[in-house]
């Protein structure tokens, strides 16, 4: 590599300055970023695929592409008959010679050796290594050991050419690789445009260079690629993991700062009658702190001309709708209507008759429209909404269909808004009159850990509910897998039966299949109405029922009517039956984390002891997480260790970043980072014109386009 890339990549290893005077002779010379864009050649069909798979269409990209980790080479004489292997020698001797046999290729043999012996390798078809790699050449070779000292080369690359240690200890980069493209021939490509690393250029002010102790951008990219230690490779890639994060955070800040600026929302600012009749005399019980908190949040935010832009994400049970509804309820009183979208008709019909069941007396006229609302009740529903004569509606995506007209839409309500795209969010901010939008309180039934929360909603206002309402009692959790704990399993939810208690029998399939081997609700539910159950009122309810029945199984549940409801896990959420104290969920290691600690959280709503049993392998981590913690944000963050941030259910949408480099929770202190230092930028130039901000600029209209650097200011 270049002298003066060598030199700063070892700097960085060390976190030491450069010393001036390495660079007295070094040529001025400028980076070229068009020659980042230009294509990446690669030799053959197959690698050309390969490299579109894996993302590499120009050079820029292979540049991005760093290695994950570095791997001791084999030693040669540790080397066995028909291993597959890679090994890091110098090249002794080398020669070419013509195969006269017809169908035979030129061959190159060099006899190449590290520190424990010497060996013959082989390279087909590729007469020009001969002067490519002389005498004294260090390489990479990857290939089979096929006896007798002899190596057949499938892809081999120079590693740096200063031989010093022990050569059968050398690290390589091992690069995330595809069938048609080995880690091996990334790294001879990396290699042949190492000389681009020259022309990256640098995106960040030297002021915050200075102050993070941070090298410059194509040094680290220099010691990520050819880093000899652990150390070197990771001090590498947390300064290009920072890069992304801070560019995420610019955009995320700048989308909320420009929406607030470019769009006006009614201002509901005055003093609360319904609602403070509402919160006083209608509801049956008082407001946690944490509630009490968010209703202020959610007041401060309505009193003001800037569109709301809140998520409020909460433990299990913690009183969201609670929220939601007071969201709703302030926007009626001031003569404006509300409306609350879900991404499911089971959801919705949750939330219509818990909305219901927290407003007694119809204080509200409250209405329902999904998918499956009837021609004649549908008609009059958008009527009224039209004319304002219906003031709140829960629904689906139905809302935002084009018949669908609001008088005066202020307060939205979208839940699991991460299920909603980013067109159907629009379309529900649509609906408000004129050029005004509506304010939006964000839910999710998922508590989100900080890291993930800023990554994916950092441009949106956030508020936690931790507290749990007075009285709940914990839940005891316990895996089985045993025959043995089954038969004590169904006695346990007997006692309970008899002691007037509910139970929910949880599975993961609505009907039996021959490919996989569950339990299905339909087929465990005709079991135990006959079998361990067959002295107690039994229910099925599961997505593929239609709407009236899923509705007539639950009311009778939790009316009392039932004593056990076998589901799916369409009760995940939204479902609310203070008696029910008991779940035994099947094959429960086919969910994940966060979806079991909801279905969890459908019991221990009231005052009586509750036990969840949770079928399935003893060892598996996540039903050991479940068993050993009750709280939902902890659970959240051993699910984000146990699966990866771009792994997480339902938190990844199209159009969201999805980092190269930058791994969460690993990186949770540089997001934080990155995120104090993008306020500090939007704080004091928000438009990124500053001169100390233009290759910012650049480096984030590279990365998400136009729309990132739009004018926060019309």
């Amino acid at each position: 590599m270049p002298a003066t890339a060598s030199a700063s990549a070892t700097a960085f290893a060390t976190s030491e300055p450069l010393d001036p005077r390495e660079l007295e002779d070094a040529p001025v010379r400028y980076p070229r970023p068009s020659k980042l864009r230009a294509p990446l050649a690669l030799d053959g069909a197959k690698a050309q695929r390969a490299g579109e798979t894996l993302g590499l269409r120009t050079v820029g990209d292979l540049l991005l592409h760093l290695p994950r980790d570095l791997r001791e080479a084999r030693a040669v004489a540790d080397l066995e008959p028909g291993d597959s292997a890679t090994v890091v020698v110098q090249v002794r001797s080398i020669s070419s010679r013509s195969v006269r046999r017809r169908g035979m290729r030129p061959l190159v043999e060099a006899t190449v050796a590290d520190e424990s012996g010497t060996m013959k390798a082989t390279f087909f078809n590729q007469p020009w290594l001969e002067q490519r790699y002389p005498v004294g050449t260090r390489l990479a070779l990857h290939g089979k050991f096929e006896g007798r000292r002899r190596f057949r080369v499938q892809a081999h690359a120079r590693t740096n050419e200063a031989v010093s240690g022990s050569s059968a200890a050398a690290s390589v980069a091992h690069y995330p690789a595809t069938d048609g493209l080995s880690s091996t021939q990334i790294l001879a490509l990396i290699r042949e445009h190492q000389d681009a690393l020259s022309d990256v250029v640098e995106p960040l002010p030297a002021a915050l260079r200075r102050a993070q102790r941070l090298p410059d951008r194509a040094a680290a990219l220099t010691a990520a690629h050819f880093a000899q230690s652990d150390s070197a490779f990771e001090n590498a890639r947390r300064r290009l993991a920072f890069d992304e994060l801070l560019l995420v955070q610019l955009a995320l800040l700048r989308r909320r700062l420009r929406r607030r600026s470019a769009q006006t929302a009614p201002v509901l600012d005055r003093a609360p009658e319904l609602t403070a009749r509402w919160l006083d005399t209608m509801l049956p019980f008082t407001l946690t702190g944490d509630q009490q908190r968010a209703v202020e949040a959610v007041d401060r935010d309505l009193a003001h001309p800037q569109p709301m832009q809140r998520l409020l994400m909460g433990e299990v049970g913690s009183g969201k709708t609670v929220v939601a509804l007071y969201t709703l309820l302030r926007a009626v009183e001031q003569g404006c209507q509300g409306a609350l979208m879900a991404p499911t008709e089971t959801l919705a019909e949750q939330h219509f008759a818990t909305i219901q069941s927290l407003m007694p007396g119809a204080v509200v006229p409250l209405g329902l429209l999904t998918g499956s609302t009837p021609g004649r009740r549908r008609t009059d529903l958008l009527g009224k909404l039209a004319t304002g004569e219906l003031p709140l509606i829960v629904g689906t995506h139905a809302l935002i269909e084009d018949p669908v007209q609001f008088a005066r839409l202020a307060v939205a309500v979208v839940d699991e808004q991460h299920r909603f795209g980013v067109r159907q969010r629009a379309a529900l901010d649509a609906k408000a009159p004129g050029d005004e939008r509506p304010h939006v309180l964000h839910m999710t039934a998922t508590p989100i850990p900080r890291t993930l929360a800023l990554s994916q909603y950092g441009d949106l206002d956030q508020t936690v509910l931790r507290e749990l309402p007075a009285g709940r009692r914990p839940i005891k959790t316990f895996v089985c897998s045993s025959e043995t704990e089954r038969a004590r399993a169904y006695e346990r939810i007997r006692e309970e039966l008899r002691a007037g208690r509910q139970a929910f029998v949880v599975c993961p399939l609505v009907s039996e299949s021959e490919l996989l081997q569950a339990r299905a609700a339909t087929a465990e539910f005709e079991r135990l109405r006959t079998g361990e159950l067959r002295d107690f009122r039994v229910v099925l309810m599961h997505g593929q029922l239609a709407g009236g029945a899923k509705q007539e199984a639950m009311a009778t549940f939790a009316s009392g009517g039932a004593d056990v409801l076998v589901a799916t896990s369409v009760i995940e959420v939204g479902i609310d039956v203070p008696n029910a104290t008991v779940m035994l969920v099947e094959d429960a290691d086919r969910y994940g984390i966060s979806q079991l600690h909801q279905l969890r959280g459908r019991i221990g709503r009231g005052s009586h002891d509750s036990v969840c049993l949770l079928f399935g392998a003893k060892e598996s981590p996540r039903l050991r997480a479940l068993a050993g913690h009750t709280d939902g944000f902890t659970l959240a963050e051993i699910d984000l260790e146990l699966r990866g941030e771009g792994e997480l259910v339902g938190t990844r949408q199209h159009g969201e970043a999805q980092y190269r480099v930058a791994e969460l929770p690993r990186d949770a202190e540089l997001l934080e980072r990155a995120r104090r230092y993008a306020e500090q930028v939007i704080a004091e130039d928000p438009e990124l014109t500053g001169a100390e901000n233009a290759l910012l600029a650049d480096a984030l209209l590279g990365a998400f386009g136009a729309e990132a650097l739009a004018p926060i200011r019309a």
